[in-house]
């Protein structure tokens, strides 16, 4: 343990910093900063944080959300005060929104340096809003004050960024001069004799727990197997799983009920899962034979969070279930259509073994032949569109990188067009891989930065699939990638403009769409990629990306792929899948 006697501000970051990392806080995001010098000092001097600098301070949040998508952990991120906190609140919103917990330290100007025109001063407290689940609200470190009440707060903060649901909590933190860890002489013999156990121990001053209500398993399980039990036509959905290991729990649930199974691409059982009572194709299903009343369900078991597919929201509509069970661990609303009929608040690995324990094994359901049959059509239709010899599109590359990606990889989506293209036209015959999007809020910010956090946290090697805008948004996290220690494969996808624009109806009203929707560019990233020190490829054909895929994945260090594609295509090349699909099924 590294505590800093050098004068009050250290001494006091150092025990913060420590309190911290006794509640497993072991990674920080740090941007550089004058007020925010003592946290800093503190963060590089424990031997037990590990630590990300970067200048940009809304990169850094991103990069801390994506650390805590792959380890379920918050990082802790530490800025100086005035604007530089307020570049944090995307990666707060999307933090808020996704559940995953964050715990953020924004130095502060005392009190006597507020409301009187000091420089590099604002208003801190309340910046986020309600998209924090606390906000605290330091002292200013001093030697008549009691060590354990600034402690108490930081568990007081732990626990809260990590409670049930998890999420984002502010902690700001003033300090007078001197910032830096100049030696003031004094003896804090005294200051810290109440701490005297807590100094020679391991464990946090307290350990806090904000209970939840959830529901007993016993109790979900009897009132869900009689929904189950009764369904005719009963439809399994899976959203995004938050734990990774539920993926079993589900498929064990899915193998008992014989329903048809519709996993979205963040659940982790579309990509390389091929059980039969798996349906990936279930939005493109839905897109060629969505009036098909035989395809409805009179019972919906939704598993996990949402869903990315727009067609499924519209279908459950429409096709409204007269029961509607959705499980989640806790008490967030996820219920777009107003159809939620039975909501258990339990972990999915819970209600899953449970209710599998205690329900009758069911034969498999005609409706999961007749789901099965459509999707090995629409996979061999879509085959017969994204051949080899195709032009370089979206879905095609999509579909590229779901054969081809290592099993011992990371994949991560942005969150327009490219998690779509994933979800609507990734093959099921490759490797499964764990995959991220930041689908919370569903922005554009900070996706290098979430992919490059992704990988640190799950420490293997990330491909993050992306959009030229969304690139351009999101430059300067390039700079992270070199010093990573597993490397992030940024294939981005030039289209020259906003392309997701064009499968939207505003596509049809042309003295709009160009300037004002698709807005295109003009730019390349080679420049980028060299003055970040990045290895570069460019790409104008499947058979070109398919070379460059498997360089960058057989090396070891961060690459950026350039697939310039036809801005046009995207849409051509969903209307040919589709066409495709129908003359099959027809």
């Amino acid at each position: 343990m590294t505590i800093n006697r050098a004068n009050i501000n250290s001494l006091w970051a150092s025990l913060l910093i420590e309190e911290l990392t006794r509640h497993g806080v072991d990674y920080a995001c740090i941007s550089p900063g004058s007020r925010s010098t003592p946290l800093t000092v503190a963060a590089a001097a424990h031997d037990a944080v590990n630590n990300l600098v970067h200048f940009d301070e809304r990169g850094a949040a991103f990069h801390a959300l994506g650390y805590a998508r792959a380890t379920g952990k918050p990082a802790v991120l530490i800025c100086t005060s005035g604007t530089a906190l307020a570049n944090y609140l995307p990666a707060v919103v999307e933090a808020h929104m996704a559940m995953l917990p964050m715990i953020l330290l924004t130095a502060d100007r005392p009190p006597e340096l507020q409301n009187c025109g000091a420089n590099q001063t604002i208003t801190q407290p309340g910046i986020y809003s309600h998209f924090v689940r606390d906000e605290i609200l330091l002292p200013c470190p001093d030697i008549s004050s009691d060590p354990r009440a600034m402690l108490t707060l930081i568990d007081q903060a732990a626990a809260k960024a990590t409670a049930n649901p998890p999420g984002p909590v502010h902690v700001n933190c003033p300090f007078r001069e001197p910032l830096a860890p100049v030696d003031s002489d004094q003896d804090f013999s005294a200051h810290l004799a109440a701490l005297k156990d807590w100094l020679g121990g391991r464990q946090p001053l307290e350990h806090i727990k904000y209970p939840d209500t959830p529901t007993t398993a016993s109790q979900a399980a009897s009132e869900a197997i009689e929904v189950l039990t009764s369904a005719e036509n009963g439809l399994l959905v899976v959203g995004r799983i938050r734990q990774y290991g539920d993926r079993e729990a589900v498929l064990g649930l899915a193998r008992h009920l014989g329903w048809p199974l519709l996993p979205d691409i963040t659940s982790g059982l579309r990509l390389g899962i091929t059980e039969s009572m798996v349906v990936p194709y279930y939005d493109q299903i839905i897109a060629a034979s969505g009036d098909d009343k035989s395809l409805a369900p009179d019972v919906c078991l939704h598993l996990g969070g949402a869903f990315t597919s727009k067609r499924m929201l519209r279908f459950l509509d429409i096709n409204r279930p007269g029961r509607y069970i959705h499980v989640e661990s806790h008490d967030r609303c996820i219920d777009p259509n107003h159809q939620v009929t039975m909501r258990p608040q339990l972990g999915i690995d819970s209600f899953c073994g449970t209710v599998a324990e205690r329900l009758a094994d069911r034969p498999a359901s005609a409706r999961l032949a007749r789901f099965r049959q459509l999707s090995r059509i629409v996979d061999e239709a879509i085959d017969s569109v994204l051949s080899a010899e195709a032009p370089l599109t979206e879905p095609g590359i999509a579909r590229a990188i779901s054969r081809m990606i290592p099993p011992d990889h990371g994949l991560f989506l942005a969150s327009s067009l490219p998690i779509r293209e994933m979800d609507w036209f990734a093959a099921s015959d490759g490797h499964p891989v764990r995959v991220a999007s930041n689908r919370g809020a569903s922005g554009i910010d900070g996706t290098v930065a979430s992919a490059a956090g992704y990988a640190v946290g799950l420490n293997r090697p990330v491909t993050l699939l992306i959009g030229d805008l969304a690139l351009l948004h999101d430059l300067n996290s390039l700079a992270m990638l070199p010093a990573l220690p597993v490397p992030v494969t940024v294939i981005v996808v030039n289209n020259d403009g906003g392309n997701i624009f064009s499968l939207l109806p505003i596509a049809e009203h042309t003295d709009v769409f160009e300037r004002f929707f698709r807005m295109p560019h003009g730019l390349y990233f080679d420049r980028a990629a060299e003055m970040f020190g990045l290895s570069y490829s460019l790409v104008d054909s499947m058979t070109s990306f398919t070379e460059a895929y498997t360089t960058a994945e057989e090396g070891d260090g961060s690459r950026l792929i350039e697939a310039v594609v036809e801005p046009a295509g995207t849409r051509r090349t969903h209307n040919d899948i589709v066409a495709a699909i129908r003359s099959r099924l027809a």
